[in-house]
């Protein structure tokens, strides 16, 4: 029931804050340099993750915080999501505002961004290792779990860059905590709603305070149901993503100007060989399916 209540709320949410962002000219900036395709995406209205996290953040206050069914790992969760979403969203305000304003500014540089990841992770991660320990060292559980949390939130900004790709992939990655964790049933819900703006050719895109929102409750979930060590099975296409751009950045540095790939993150180098945009976000899916199958058995031994 949390997945549809969301779903449907998720849905008019977006659809009302698309029509606001429009007036108001809260408009993508697209990358001159990239796919020749996304320039006709120069405009299109942005952060409307904000729409859906609000709601995530509302129905699980509602239906879970409130109503005491929450520990102390479940505020934590939620404390990190609502975390990473306001830098995403500070991001997010900062780029709306050069392309408004003609400035090249841009959003959060890395040396600003990560910083402000690591003080909304570290608290996260001091009150989850208190009750569960992944390696039996509690400073090293902390460590962990600052790091997958900043890890998620990254990896999934960059796999957000086509239309229906992270939160498809999310998506799937949830789905087998339905049944256990209820912010991965309303985190689906919401994720359902926004698709029917953003699939292609999307009307709104969620910007970095939706992938935020979206990294920090992948590792959320994954860390509190003790799903972390196969969490970078299940999360195979955001970690590919995010090793396409440290290695392609590494690699032009190391042979002063040669590319590895013909663009990153990843699923630029696949438009640049030619896929059409579905064809990557369908296959992109359908592999993170199979990898968080894989995880699944892994986890539960099952055959």
């Amino acid at each position: 029931m949390n997945l549809v209540i969301a779903g449907l709320i998720s849905w008019l949410s977006v659809g009302v804050f698309k029509a606001i962002a429009r007036t108001r000219g809260w408009g993508q900036r697209v990358r001159l340099d990239g796919p020749s395709g996304h320039l006709r995406k120069e405009g299109t209205p942005t952060m409307g993750g904000v729409a859906f996290t609000l709601v995530i953040l509302a129905i699980w206050l509602l239906r879970t915080g409130l109503s005491g069914g929450a520990d102390q790992k479940g505020w934590a969760v939620m404390g990190l999501v609502l975390g990473m979403a306001v830098i995403g969203f500070v991001d997010d305000v900062l780029l709306v505002r050069s392309r408004l304003t003609g400035g090249e500014r841009g959003g959060l540089r890395a040396r600003e961004k990560f910083p402000l990841q690591f003080a909304v992770a570290i608290p996260f991660a001091l009150v989850v290792a208190r009750s569960l320990s992944s390696t039996g060292h509690a400073w090293s559980d902390v460590i962990l779990y600052a790091l997958a949390a900043v890890g998620a939130a990254n990896a999934i900004n960059f796999t957000d860059g086509l239309d229906g790709l992270a939160s498809s992939v999310v998506a799937v990655m949830l789905v087998p905590f339905i049944a256990v964790s209820p912010l991965a049933g309303i985190t689906i819900g919401s994720l359902f709603g926004y698709l029917w703006h953003n699939s292609r050719p999307a009307s709104i895109f969620m910007g970095d305070a939706g992938s935020h929102a979206l990294g920090a409750v992948v590792a959320g979930v994954f860390i509190t149901q003790g799903w972390l060590w196969v969490l970078p099975i299940a999360a195979l296409i955001p970690i590919l993503e995010i090793v396409s751009v440290v290695a392609q950045v590494g690699f032009f540095r190391f042979t002063r100007g040669r590319r590895l790939l013909l663009m990153a993150p990843l699923h630029h180098h696949f438009e640049k060989l030619g896929w059409d945009e579905s064809r990557i976000t369908g296959r992109f899916t359908v592999v993170t399916a199979l990898a968080t199958a894989a995880a699944w058995a892994i986890r539960t031994g099952s055959p």
